[in-house]
């Protein structure tokens, strides 16, 4: 017995000799107390528009900030925003923010030194609150979005809360009474900060298999422009049929127009095919007699040289027919090529507007480095002017 004993313990470790060793447990690592937000982004942009000089701007914008680790659900978010212009021949679009160059086509990227957001927020029970200054962006942001393209961006002094509590509905809800707009606090006149009551309900449902249902009412009272005052209604929905993903949008707004007496409806219908890596997007936007989008990132539509885009916000188009044509392809170093062709008519599509043609190309280096350049031509027969832009961007976000 002692012989078996002393021979079992000397196999014992060689029994355990191929048996591999536990993994050492991994510590998640814990969120720090202060995360810090920096975004950064240079551009050079090029604007010539007929009866203007042309005009050269090259800016670089620096968001600094902050983000507090989450206790109980709180946290909190600061975050200045602040433009330079290092060549500043150009006008920024308003006589209190500079540049001011008179003559000269405009490039709304004035310099400024701004609070961008800052908020508290709770978020529980899959519900997220947030209080104080902060982007909104719903949808496309044909309506309500944050003007990403500027380098100031438009913020919300608001409440605003949204959910997903139930299965397949996203709702959200703001209450706004003051939007911070591009031009940044030295504007005056109609491109300065406004107040008001704006209430924003926007509601995505995704319950049914491969389609995205949407629906929303944005009504705004604004203190200053009377002429923005609206309450607008829509649904939209998005979904594939035959390889083909198609997207529709209508709208109803009261008070349209400058004088607020006017009725206008808005549609918005897109097809796209991929192919491979390749796609292709025939759409038409059609913006009633009036209908104005005065909380909208208005550079997102109607073509990327911004002919159309004080009417479109202020309501003063006798209507707009866009029908447009983009393709999407990768060419080489991972850089994304797309081409857009405009088409513009009025409300009954029985006077030509013009024409405008774009292109984009874009890289991302990384997930913090990108780059972008953008370049649009639009001419016209009626009384809007020949404008071309062109622009080079690079961002930095950490």
């Amino acid at each position: 017995m002692k012989n078996k004993a002393a021979l079992l313990l000397l196999a014992s470790p060689l029994l355990h000799a191929g048996t591999p060793a536990s993994p050492p447990v991994e510590t998640a690592k814990e969120e720090p107390w202060i995360t810090p937000l920096i975004d950064i982004r240079a551009r050079y942009e090029f604007g010539d528009t007929d009866g203007l000089d042309p005009s050269h701007a090259f800016t670089i914008r620096e968001r600094l900030g902050f983000r507090t680790k989450a206790i109980a659900g709180f946290s909190a978010l600061v975050e200045g925003e602040f433009t330079q212009a290092v060549v500043d021949d150009y006008t920024s679009g308003d006589a209190g923010a500079d540049p001011v160059t008179p003559g000269n086509t405009v490039i709304s990227d004035p310099e400024s030194n701004e609070l961008n957001q800052a908020y508290l927020q709770y978020a529980q029970f899959e519900t997220t609150v947030r209080l104080g200054r902060q982007r909104i962006i719903h949808d496309n942001a044909a309506f309500i979005g944050n003007v990403g393209w500027r380098q100031n961006e438009q913020t919300f002094d608001a409440l605003s809360v949204t959910s997903t509590w139930l299965d397949g509905l996203t709702f959200n809800y703001a209450y706004a009474n003051r939007v911070n707009r591009i031009f940044g606090s030295d504007a005056i006149g109609t491109n300065q900060d406004v107040t008001g009551e704006i209430h924003l309900l926007n509601l995505s449902y995704t319950g049914i298999k491969g389609v995205t249902l949407g629906a929303y009412g944005y009504f705004m009272d604004f203190d200053a422009p009377d002429g923005w005052d609206n309450d607008t209604f829509g649904v939209s929905a998005k979904g594939t049929l035959g390889g083909i993903l198609l997207y529709g949008e209508f709208a109803w707004q009261n008070e349209a127009g400058a004088a607020n007496d006017d009725d206008a409806l808005y549609a918005h219908v897109t097809a796209t095919k991929t192919f491979g890596k390749q796609s292709v997007t025939l759409g038409v936007e059609h913006l009633g007699a009036g209908f104005q989008t005065p909380l909208a990132t208005v550079h997102a539509f109607n073509g990327f040289a911004d002919v159309l885009m004080g009417q479109r916000i202020n309501g003063t188009l006798p209507g707009l027919t866009d029908v447009y044509l983009a393709h999407t392809t990768p060419i080489f170093w991972g850089v994304k090529w797309t081409n857009i062709l405009h088409a513009y008519g009025d409300n009954e599509v029985s006077t030509a507007l013009g024409w405008e043609y774009n292109s984009l190309l874009a890289k991302k280096f990384n997930d913090n480095f990108s780059a972008i350049i953008e370049v649009a031509h639009f001419e016209s027969e009626s009384v809007l002017p020949t404008t071309t832009r062109a622009s080079l961007g690079v961002t930095f976000t950490f």
